[in-house]
């Protein structure tokens, strides 16, 4: 283990129910408005938004809504919602929602504090934000673990980037699998696949053997097939939703990244790919995957051979691959680019776009190069 400093500021209230218990010993130390936001609007068909908004009342809460964050949030939402915040004299965010309405807000928080723009601050000068507006937030859809830290994944569209903002972690969240009830299968599905693809992506970057955070991340992936595939059987399955709610939170609230590096070059292909096609990111990663993985198999075939033994119950490396990619097929994820829902035609061009201007991590089992990055998108074509 290498050596780590290691701090939770988030305080979990999990369970059926538990989103009465989190207001009534959160709200009353928070100020008179609240920011609630939320995405497209599913929380106005199926009540939970007249739940939060009834609670905030008796809370004697002003609400101030911000609505219409989108599945890839911009920067041009988050200044819209930070510009908002400055406006309402807002003192306490309430994010209702998934990964993407989360991470919109955790830079609202931090942005409307700051007197200059948080990419510049963040990327020209290489400072992070020590301030932000309180925010909770209450998970409708899990996969991404957003509630869990305070970075963030937002689509800047004017530099056709797409990428990590760091603003302000939630005090509290709510993790209450009966509210993911109503989200389609397929994002069900999406969304755990993205949560396989952190464990597995933080199991694959450096660490020394026998490292306990190894252990863990096996068991949060051995976790997340299983009941990912009692879902297949029945999506109503509450236990399974629980189940994938904690493993959602376990792979991104920083216990298994203790002491160690991570990899995460799959997720990075797959931001800059989010970037110029708008696609579902968990559908993304669930093309880029075994295309990848093929690429980095002999770089460290211990843990793969390992991760092949765990997970998936074959025997070698290879066959571990192998059957991650049967296993996205069972799932009924896409497995190659012409099946995503994207906002433009997937053309050799566009990902040589992708591959020309992702993020290139250094301490996976291998570092790519551009041209590597280009050959394992076109052979996801």
């Amino acid at each position: 283990m290498n050596k780590f400093t290691f701090s939770y500021p988030t305080k979990v209230y999990f369970g059926e129910g538990s989103v009465a218990q989190a207001f009534a010993a959160e709200l009353g130390k928070v100020g008179e408005n609240v920011m609630l936001a939320y995405g497209s609007g599913s929380v106005k068909k199926n009540g939970v938004y007249d739940e939060m908004k009834a609670m905030l009342s008796q809370a004697d809460k002003k609400v101030v809504d911000f609505s219409g964050i989108m599945s890839n949030p911009t920067y041009t939402k988050v200044q819209e919602g930070a510009a908002l915040a400055r406006e309402h004299h807002v003192d306490f965010i309430l994010a209702v929602g998934g990964g993407s309405v989360i991470d919109c807000c955790k830079v609202v928080s931090a942005q409307a504090m700051l007197e200059e723009d948080i990419w510049n601050m963040e990327y020209g000068k290489g400072k992070f934000p020590t301030a932000g507006i309180p925010m909770g937030a209450v998970v409708t859809a899990s996969g991404t673990g957003a509630e869990m830290n305070a970075g963030a994944v937002i689509t800047y569209e004017e530099k056709k980037w797409k990428g990590p903002v760091f603003g302000t972690a939630a005090s509290f969240a709510v993790l209450d699998p009966a509210y993911t009830m109503s989200v389609p299968p397929m994002q069900v599905l999406s969304g755990a696949f993205d949560t396989l693809s952190h464990a597995m992506e933080t199991y694959l970057g450096n660490s020394d053997e026998d490292n306990v955070s190894d252990d863990v991340a096996l068991a949060i992936m051995r976790n997340t097939v299983v009941n990912m595939r009692r879902l297949l059987n029945n999506i109503h399955d509450m236990q399974a939703r629980s189940n994938l709610m904690w493993d959602s939170a376990m792979a991104e609230n920083g216990i298994l990244k203790c002491g160690r590096l991570t990899d995460f070059q799959a997720h990075q292909i797959e931001h800059q790919l989010g970037a110029y096609t708008d696609c579902n990111h968990g559908q993304g990663l669930a093309v880029i995957h075994p295309a990848y993985y093929r690429h980095i198999v002999k770089d460290a075939p211990e843990k793969f051979t390992r991760l092949a033994k765990v997970v998936f119950n074959v025997d070698t490396a290879e066959a571990g691959v192998d059957a991650l990619e049967s296993f996205i097929k069972e799932c009924g994820l896409p497995t190659k680019m012409n099946q995503l829902k994207s906002t433009v035609e997937i053309t050799p061009e566009v990902l040589r776009q992708v591959a020309d201007t992702c993020n290139v991590i250094k301490c996976g089992p291998r570092e790519l190069d551009r041209e590597e990055i280009y050959e394992i998108l076109m052979e996801c074509m």
